[in-house]
């Protein structure tokens, strides 16, 4: 089915209602959220769920509505959890792509519709882009309401919490985290790490910098096998803006946990598009426009006091790759960011991101450690060499995922050819190629001093800009 014929059969999604629950557990309690989500024309609803640990201990108080819980008054908290279920949508809206979007018993005002339409827009450009959709901003989505609105003065109710304090720090299990929680080992005494459903390699990350297990917060979020069911059966499929759950997700953690700042590991080169014609970007929501956001929604909308911004933001993936090669090998054994193998906790050791990682950090490890730690010879890989033509900007698109820039990939690239001729090295098979390329010859000078780039668009405070200038810059001049 295309996209106009699903808009015409299925021309209504509901978000329903948010049921939530906290329950008592002997390290403190669960907070248990259920979004109910429906699509006109479709059997059946979408029952995402979420589970979201709470270590300090919530006093218990008389006489509260709901949830037996302090924060049951909080209209922050309310906010918080109506704005994840928001982020969560999207997920399912792209199952149909109904032109109609009802929300529940919240209004929400013309320029906050106007923000989440350009956090779906943006965030399904792939989406839209990989499924031939042809679609515009003002088209593709519009919001409706149910029944008149019971929450007056949703925005503008203050938060009752104003106790925050402490970092909330994702850990992905991949380089830029662990890059993250080594630039703050100094300042991670009151820290919890955050993760989405438990991966080994994240765990390990956060111990390994000295998070005892007691600070880590691993959240649990299902996704409804209606869903899963739905696109076997044809209907539409595609990437959304998992960034953005990640954003949403944190800082209602940080908020019910009683942290104060979420710090994210988004480096500068996020912001560039996928497809070299058009603004396409597979990691928009890790962009430093969607970062920029984030922020003004938290001051206008959420108004909860979490602060959240990127360590790494000024920073480009080269320069991190840099850093990260320069810590304990203990780290390089565990981290972790192939998606393919991400189920098992490995490297699959043929996709564009295990090629991506062995690029980036082939100018500061030798070759043999980097196909020891990924399992796979890359480069010596024939049918790898179109991917890496993608990657450096041969072909026009770059693979759809979190890789970095094409200039640093060429960097990267021209920088091990040089190590390894310095060492009297035989070029692998796709640097042999690469040497006697176009691209080569444009960026070999260039690399000799490539590394002292810092992005002014960051949202960092200045002691912490002042730490990641020094340490990931600076020392290397």
């Amino acid at each position: 089915m295309t996209f106009t014929e699903l808009r015409e059969k299925h021309p209504m999604f509901k978000f329903m209602e948010i049921f939530p629950d906290f329950q008592r557990t002997e390290t403190g309690c669960v907070l248990h959220l259920k979004y109910l989500f429906s699509i006109s024309g479709i059997d059946g609803l979408f029952t995402p769920t979420w589970e979201i640990p709470c270590k300090t201990e919530l006093s218990q108080k008389p006489g509260f509505k709901r949830l037996n819980s302090p924060l049951d008054d909080d209209p922050a908290f309310w906010r918080l959890i109506f704005s994840l279920g928001m982020a969560e949508l999207v997920s399912y809206w792209k199952i149909a792509c109904p032109p109609t979007v009802q929300l529940p018993d919240i209004l929400i005002d013309k320029e906050q519709e106007d923000w989440w339409k350009r956090l779906y827009f943006g965030g399904l450009g792939e989406f839209f882009y990989r499924n031939g959709i042809k679609t515009d901003f003002d088209s593709f989505m519009q919001f409706d309401y149910n029944d008149p609105p019971y929450y007056e003065n949703y925005p503008e109710k203050p938060a009752q919490r104003t106790d925050l304090s402490g970092y909330l720090i994702p850990v992905g299990g991949g380089k830029d985290s662990i890059v993250t929680l080594n630039l703050l080992k100094d300042r991670l005494g009151d820290a919890y790490a955050y993760q989405i459903n438990h991966r080994d390699s994240s765990e390990k990350a956060a111990l390994l910098a000295g998070i005892p297990k007691e600070r880590i917060l691993e959240v649990k979020r299902t996704l409804d096998p209606n869903m899963l069911r739905l696109n076997k059966e044809g209907y539409l499929n595609g990437h959304t803006p998992f960034s953005a759950i990640v954003a949403f997700s944190a800082a209602l953690t940080a908020y019910i946990n009683g942290l104060k700042t979420v710090v994210l590991s988004n480096e500068s080169s996020a912001s560039e598009s996928t497809v070299s014609e058009a603004e396409v970007n597979h990691q928009y929501s890790k962009s430093y426009q969607f970062e920029r956001d984030f922020y003004e929604y938290e001051q206008k909308y959420l108004r909860c006091g979490v602060q959240y911004f990127s360590l790494l933001r000024p920073l480009t993936e080269f320069q991190i790759a840099r850093y990260f090669a320069s810590l304990p090998t203990a780290y390089h054994e565990i981290f972790r960011s192939c998606n393919a193998g991400a189920k098992q906790d490995k490297w699959c050791g043929h996709c564009a991101k295990c090629l991506f990682v062995a690029v980036i950090l082939s100018p500061f490890l030798p070759y043999a450690e980097i196909v020891r730690l990924l399992g796979s010879d890359l480069f010596n890989l024939p049918e790898m060499e179109p991917v890496l033509q993608e990657l450096c900007g041969a072909l026009p698109n770059k693979p759809f995922e979190c890789v970095g820039s094409r200039k640093e990939v060429n960097i990267s690239l021209c920088l091990a050819i040089r190590r390894a001729e310095q060492n009297g090295e035989a070029l692998p098979q796709l640097l042999a190629a690469y040497r006697n390329s176009p691209l080569y010859a444009q960026y070999a000078e260039e690399a000799l001093t490539f590394g002292q780039e810092w992005d002014p668009q960051h949202n960092l405070p200045d002691d912490l800009a002042e730490l990641v200038r020094k340490a990931c810059v600076e020392a290397y001049r």
